[in-house]
C-alpha cells in the first residue's frame, strides 16, 4: 500500500487515520519503492493507493508514479486500487486514473443528513460531485459505510439507501478513535456489531440479484473455503506492507505515521528479514502466535487468524493483551452462516430440516445456499 499524504481535507468524526500538515511523497520516494521491489519479492502484487486522502498528491504525481510502477515492475504484474473521498478529483485525474483502469472505493455512511452528521457538513455533495466525474470517465466506484453507535440505530435507512441507489455495500465498524478525546463516542461495539452482520445477511439473502454486501460474500467464502480471502482474516504479516509519504515501512496502511511501527525505510532496501526482525516486525510475529496459542480452540482459526493485528494491538499501546476485539461479531456471523449452510445441507438429503426464504408472516430465516451458488458462479 502507498500513502502519498496522511493529510485529509474532511473532518470525519471518528477519523483515526488523517494528520495536519502531512507531508506529500515525492515521485523520487515513488522511485525508491521501484528500485526495492525489483529484488524484494516475485510474486503478483496490487498497489494500493491509501491515505489520508491520497488524490492531495494531484495529478502530476499520479501521471509519474503510474507508469513507473507499471513499466518498471512489469514482473510482478502489478494492478492498482485506490481509497479517496472523491472530493479532489478533477476530469484530469480522472483521465489518468482511467487510463490505468484503477477501480476505487469511496465513503458514504448512508443518506445525505446521517452522512454529513458523521462525516462532516458538505461531505455527501462534495462526494457526489467526485462520483459523477468518476462515473463520466468510465472509473468503477465502490463506497464503504462506516457503521457507528449512533447510525447502527438506522441500519435499515442506510440498507435501503444502497439497494435503491443500486451500489454495492461494504461496511466497517467505527472503532475507537486514537486521535479524539472521546475515543469510545463512534465505537460500534461487538455485540451490536455481530447482530447487524446478521440483518445484513438476511436483507441481503431477501433482495438477491439487487444489491451486493461485499462483507456478507467475504464471510461466506471464508466458511466455504475454509481460508480468509480479506486482509482482516488472512495472516497479512510479511506479505502485506505499507509505504508512508517519507518512504516508511510499516505492517500496513493503519499503522502509518506510527513511529513505533516503522519497519524500515525504502531508499535502504531492506530483505524481507530485515523487515521481520524489526520491533514492529517482532511484534507482529508475537501476535500470530498469541492468535494460535489462543485460539486453538475456536472452530473459525482457519479463516479468522484472530481478526485484524491493528484493531488487536494499537489501543493497548502496543501490548498484546488479546485478538481484535471484534472477534464475537466474526464468531456471531460466522456461526450463522455456518448453522444455516449445514441445516440447507441436512435438508436437501432429506433429513427434514430447511431453510426455506423468508416471505411476509413467515418466521423461517432465509435460505444461504443460494448465495454459494451465486459465488460459485462468478
Amino acid at each position: 500500500m502507498i500513502i502519498p499524504t496522511l493529510g485529509c481535507p474532511s473532518k470525519c468524526s471518528y477519523c483515526w487515520s488523517s494528520e495536519e500538515d502531512s507531508p506529500i511523497m515525492s515521485i523520487e520516494t515513488v522511485e525508491d519503492v521501484v528500485a526495492w521491489l525489483k529484488d524484494f519479492r516475485s510474486d503478483p502484487v496490487t498497489f494500493t493507493f491509501h491515505g489520508g486522502e491520497p488524490l492531495l498528491a494531484g495529478a502530476d504525481f499520479y501521471r509519474k508514479a503510474l507508469p513507473l510502477l507499471s513499466r518498471e515492475l512489469k514482473h510482478l504484474e502489478p494492478n492498482f486500487a485506490l481509497q479517496t473521498n472523491l472530493w479532489k478529483l478533477t476530469p484530469e485525474l480522472a483521465k489518468v486514473l482511467a487510463d490505468h483502469e484503477i477501480p476505487i472505493g469511496s465513503s458514504l455512511d448512508g443518506p445525505k443528513a446521517l452522512n454529513d452528521l458523521q462525516r462532516s457538513e458538505g461531505y455527501y455533495e462534495k462526494t457526489m460531485r467526485g462520483y459523477e466525474i468518476a462515473k463520466e470517465h468510465g472509473l468503477q466506484v465502490q463506497f464503504i459505510s462506516t457503521f457507528t453507535s449512533y447510525s447502527v440505530q438506522f441500519k435499515e435507512d442506510i440498507f435501503n439507501y444502497f439497494l435503491e441507489n443500486g451500489l454495492t455495500l461494504k461496511l466497517h465498524p467505527a472503532l475507537p478513535s486514537l486521535r479524539s478525546p472521546e475515543p469510545e463516542k463512534w465505537a460500534l461495539a461487538p455485540e451490536e456489531y455481530g447482530e447487524l452482520l446478521v440483518y445484513l445477511l438476511d436483507k441481503y439473502l431477501e433482495n438477491m440479484g439487487q444489491i451486493e454486501v461485499r462483507n456478507i460474500n467475504d464471510y461466506c467464502r471464508c466458511v466455504f473455503t475454509g481460508r480468509g480471502t480479506v486482509c482482516t482474516f488472512v495472516d497479512c504479516m510479511e506479505n502485506t506492507f505499507a509505504v508512508g509519504p517519507d518512504g516508511s515501512i510499516y505492517p500496513c496502511y493503519r499503522f502509518v505515521g506510527m513511529p513505533e511501527y516503522v519497519m524500515g525505510n525504502v531508499r535502504d532496501h531492506p530483505s524481507r528479514e530485515d523487515l521481520a526482525g524489526s520491533a514492529a516486525g517482532q511484534r507482529m510475529r508475537q501476535f500470530k502466535e498469541y492468535v494460535d496459542q489462543e485460539c486453538k480452540g475456536c472452530k473459525h482459526i482457519r479463516y479468522c487468524r484472530g481478526g485484524c493485528p491493528y484493531n488487536a494491538i494499537a489501543p493497548n499501546n502496543g501490548e498484546i493483551k488479546g485478538v481484535d476485539p471484534h472477534c464475537k461479531a466474526y464468531q456471531r456471523i460466522f456461526d450463522e452462516i455456518t448453522e444455516r449452510f449445514n441445516k440447507e445441507m441436512m435438508g436437501s438429503f432429506g433429513l427434514g430440516l430447511t431453510c426455506a426464504p423468508a416471505k411476509a408472516g413467515n418466521s423461517v430465516r432465509p435460505g444461504i445456499m443460494a448465495l454459494m451458488q451465486k459465488m460459485i458462479a462468478k
